[in-house]
């Protein structure tokens, strides 16, 4: 039934980080803050990133590793889906994550800190900023590319007449648009949470009827759940994505989407001729 509906789809929607890029972060600019170090900025920041597995978090830890930074002990890691992370460090409070990350905990980060952020995303960066013993520490910035690939493989889809190719990030609007740009989507759907990804594919497919998913992290697992094909990233995706996923693509290559809705188009027309055959066969004999 996957390999039908696959074939009859007119819109399909992908995840960014992880799907259209790599999902493999550098980080670019430490922007430390109210009387604290870049080393200090860094250090707080990797010492609760090593807990988790998520690109930005591991971008992170990389950086701080490359710059003998010496870690702390940190526990008690609470992630929190499309926004960030919260830990404590040392018996202090640690926050890092976006400005919706600080809004939803009763924070609010004073006027520099927005125009860092900002300023920085204006750049197409993708932004972390830094809350210490509440106190802000200052803003991490980091920078994905598309995969290899990716565009002619957009391009080759939209060919065979897919008539719209959506990007749901959970990234900033410029940073998501930029990728966007750069990988050929037809349209991009910016700061999503969970929630608002799934309530996106509901919206298409009441639009358009029967709609893809591709992605490859928990964000994306109720998204790809309500899709009428949800495809996961085979080696990157997490067990959640392989387990609720109909379509699993082997080697992460988003070139054998081409091949795969041609291949369900092929099999439909199969599936007609056979049974147009069939019941013309029937038919006669009825008649006989």
């Amino acid at each position: 039934v996957h390999l039908e509906n696959l074939g009859a789809l007119q819109v399909m929607a992908f995840d960014k980080t992880g799907t259209l890029t790599e999902g493999k972060f550098r980080l670019t600019d430490i922007v430390p803050m109210n009387g604290s170090s870049a080393e200090d900025l860094l250090r707080i920041a990797a010492s609760v990133e090593q807990q988790s597995s998520h690109p930005l978090a591991l971008a992170v830890v990389q950086a701080a590793q490359a710059r003998n930074a010496e870690l702390l002990p940190a526990s008690g890691l609470e992630n929190m889906a499309g926004m960030g992370a919260r830990s404590e460090v040392n018996g202090r409070e640690a926050l890092i994550g976006s400005l919706k990350l600080f809004s939803a905990n009763g924070y609010t980060p004073d006027s520099a800190v927005r125009q860092t952020v900002q300023q920085l995303e204006s750049g197409g960066k993708t932004t972390m900023i830094v809350n210490y013993g509440r106190q802000f520490l200052g803003v991490l910035a980091l920078t994905d590319t598309p995969r290899p690939g990716v565009r002619e493989s957009l391009q080759a889809l939209l060919e065979m007449g897919i008539k719209k190719l959506v990007m749901l990030s959970g990234d900033n609007e410029q940073a998501a648009r930029n990728i966007g740009w750069e990988v050929g989507v037809t349209y991009v759907r910016a700061g999503l949470l969970p929630q608002d990804k799934l309530a996106a594919i509901k919206d298409l497919q009441e639009e358009f009827g029967a709609i893809a998913m591709t992605g490859d992290g928990v964000n994306d697992a109720p998204a790809l759940a309500t899709a009428t094909v949800g495809i996961a990233m085979g080696g990157a995706g997490t067990a959640v994505a392989l387990e609720t996923a109909d379509v699993a693509l082997m080697a992460d290559d988003l070139g054998q989407l081409p091949f795969a809705v041609g291949l369900s188009r092929a099999s439909l027309a199969i599936i007609r001729q056979s049974l147009t055959i069939a019941l013309g066969v029937i038919g006669l004999l009825i008649v006989t």
